[in-house]
């Protein structure tokens, strides 16, 4: 506080960033990334997250900075890489454990190094302290400390922010996890929660995410079983949320860097230890289906309108994994698109979260603007942006080919409009 020590926080992504932000408030802040293009356009003003805001990011005091060595100037380091997940959906621990390893080397004796990024419990103990005493020479406990505190950070949320999320904090001994508490009720309102131990933190991360995670798959059965029984799921959930005790999920796409991820991290350490998921494993095989599911709702829809779907012009409204943020990690909406195109149907988004450039090149995806939107045959609104949920059905009925009723097909994942309206115009509605 009297600016005598500096922190550092590694890896500036969707965490990384609102967290040094905050600090910066209080404590000179290191704010250190690999990607040099990233950082060029932080020191610039760039907020390609569109989570902090481009204002904010000019005035806040941050050192900026790729180079590693910069990282010996701080004594408390908050790593917040990622943790994806690979193709056969074990854990990636490239990140987390290059982090360590480049940590370790600039690491100074009496430092404190607090890692963010959501891991399976144990992995900080047994994976990550042992790289930095290795890389280091010194010894957790006396040469160093080490804590652990599960990033809760919900991107394109404007309600709950850093500031007002309890913080977890754990430590691997007290006067450690008194000082990392010290350190984290100056970004937080809402107050920190000490849990005993850093398992324990690590735990409540993947389990809170993997209940979210059940839950919806729970719903998205249900939608899918509705929809055969032609009744919808929308009316249903209106009915039973008037119970007090309803938990108010909805059905709908399971992407981004947590909820999609973070459960197959827990089956990863069960399956260690010998236990077989059940429970956990079906709603991820669930919600990991929903994509290609709402794919051939749409290509049924326009067969049974005895139209060639191989050649029908079909437009996705969004793209992010989510409602009102840029976050395209892991997003369904990708899966749609891969569906669609095993039959031979090139569909063009519409998302003005999404920079054309970079959905171009990490996804081969052209993003249009909703003017550009014209001789649809088909429309899936797969992402609730607010933009895209003050359309009215005379502006969506618009977007459409002349042709029959049955022809012009809506698909609104979300059930962000009004079904009877979208009816008047002709269009042939459906929502999960």
């Amino acid at each position: 506080m009297v600016k005598k020590a500096k922190l550092s926080v590694i890896g500036l992504g969707y965490v990384g960033l609102p967290l040094a932000i905050g600090f910066s408030a209080k404590l000179d802040v290191i704010g250190f990334d690999v990607d040099k293009d990233k950082i060029d356009g932080y020191i610039n003003g760039r907020d390609p997250t569109k989570e902090v805001g481009e204002s904010l990011l000019k005035s806040a005091p941050i050192s900026f900075t790729t180079d590693e060595s910069r990282l010996r100037e701080a004594t408390f380091h908050i790593i917040t890489v990622p943790t994806p997940i690979n193709q056969d959906k074990k854990p990636n621990l490239n990140h987390v454990i290059d982090a360590s390893v480049m940590l370790g080397k600039q690491l100074q004796a009496g430092s404190i190094v607090v890692y963010e990024s959501t891991v399976y419990p144990g992995l900080t103990e047994d994976i990550c302290i042992p790289i930095l005493e290795k890389e280091s020479g010194l010894e957790c406990g006396s040469g160093f400390f080490v804590g652990y505190s599960p990033e809760r950070i919900n991107p394109g949320d404007k309600l709950h922010r850093l500031d007002n999320i309890v913080k977890i904090v754990s430590a691997t001994d007290d006067d450690t996890l008194d000082v990392i508490e010290k350190v984290y009720e100056l970004v937080t309102t809402a107050g920190v929660y000490r849990a005993p131990s850093i398992k324990v933190a690590e735990a409540a991360k993947v389990a809170e995410n993997s209940q979210r995670d059940i839950n919806v798959a729970f719903m998205n059965e249900l939608a899918m079983i509705f929809n055969r029984m032609g009744i919808s799921t929308n009316e249903v959930i209106k009915a039973m949320n008037t119970k007090w005790n309803a938990l108010g999920f909805t059905p709908g796409l399971v992407g981004g860097h947590c909820i999609g991820v973070d459960p197959y991290y827990f089956i990863y350490k069960a399956e260690n230890l010998g236990y077989h998921s059940q429970v956990i494993l079906t709603g991820r095989n669930i919600n990991d289906s929903m994509g290609a599911y709402i794919a051939d709702v749409a290509i049924m829809k326009m067969v049974h309108s005895e139209k060639a779907a191989k050649f029908a012009k079909v437009y996705i409204f969004g793209l992010t994994y989510k409602e009102n943020c840029a976050d395209t990690r892991n997003s369904k909406v990708l899966d749609i698109i891969t569906r669609l195109k095993e039959i031979g149907i090139s569909p063009s988004v519409v998302d003005p979260w999404v920079d054309p450039a970079f959905a171009r090149k990490e996804f081969g995806v052209e993003v249009l603007e909703v003017k550009d939107v014209r001789d649809a045959d088909c429309l899936i609104f797969a992402v609730a942006h607010s933009c895209f949920a003050q359309m009215g059905a005379e502006e969506l009925a618009s977007m459409f080919k002349s042709c029959a009723a049955n022809e012009r097909i809506l698909i609104d994942i979300k059930g962000i409009f009004h079904e009877n309206d979208s009816v008047k115009q002709g269009l042939n509605y459906w929502a999960l």
